[in-house]
């Protein structure tokens, strides 16, 4: 898929907002992607993941790691077009660290490729990484649909991005759309402001 195809796939299902909104990093911006809209229609979600794993099959990932919840259903189709593991890291509620659980195993040496669903600042993704060599295992690569980091989430293995689309933010207090009196919304996952 082009990266205008990618683009196009997210317009078409509503899945690019327009608007004022909080990122999960606490800045601001004017455009928000919600891959929950996109990936509602599995055979979307399919055909993206497909050429994702095209990108990753030469990094010969054996598990594929994502980050609970946005990386979930990434993760999960990812690893069935690669026909390889698929776990995830989720947040425990207490400490809000990122931790591996309901049993899933991490063997030595095991190659793992890391997803997400959108980058930005890598933050979530970088905590699954951080997570699973704790355990012994060999980050080959992270990855996402669409990199809108504009090349600022700094990994220390290879990036595959799908697509890459660049969105202005802004920290709050530099938010044009703050000074002009629009209200913000924060539409991710995580809901605290």
């Amino acid at each position: 898929m082009t990266n205008d195809e990618v683009i196009k796939a997210y317009e078409e299902t509503h899945s690019l907002l327009k608007g004022h909104f909080r990122l999960s990093s606490g800045r601001h911006s004017d455009r928000y992607l919600q891959s929950a809209l996109v990936l509602q229609y599995p055979w979307v979600a399919e055909k993206l993941c497909a050429a994702l794993a095209e990108l990753v099959k030469p990094l010969n990932p054996q598990t594929i790691v994502s980050p609970a919840l946005g990386g979930l259903i990434v993760g999960q189709e990812l690893a069935r077009a690669l026909k390889v593991k698929a776990i995830f890291t989720e947040r425990n509620k207490e400490t809000d660290e990122m931790e591996l659980r309901r049993g899933f195993q991490v063997e030595k040496g095991e190659k793992i490729f890391a997803v997400e669903d959108i980058i930005t600042t890598g933050k979530s993704v970088k905590e699954s990484i951080e997570v699973v060599r704790g355990l012994g295992a060999e980050v080959v690569g992270v990855g996402c649909l669409i990199d809108r980091s504009g090349g600022t989430s700094h990994f220390d293995v290879p990036v595959k991005a799908l697509s890459s689309l660049k969105v202005e933010s802004w920290e709050e207090k530099d938010c044009p759309l703050c000074k002009q009196g629009s209200p913000v919304t924060k539409p991710g996952s995580r809901a605290k402001f």
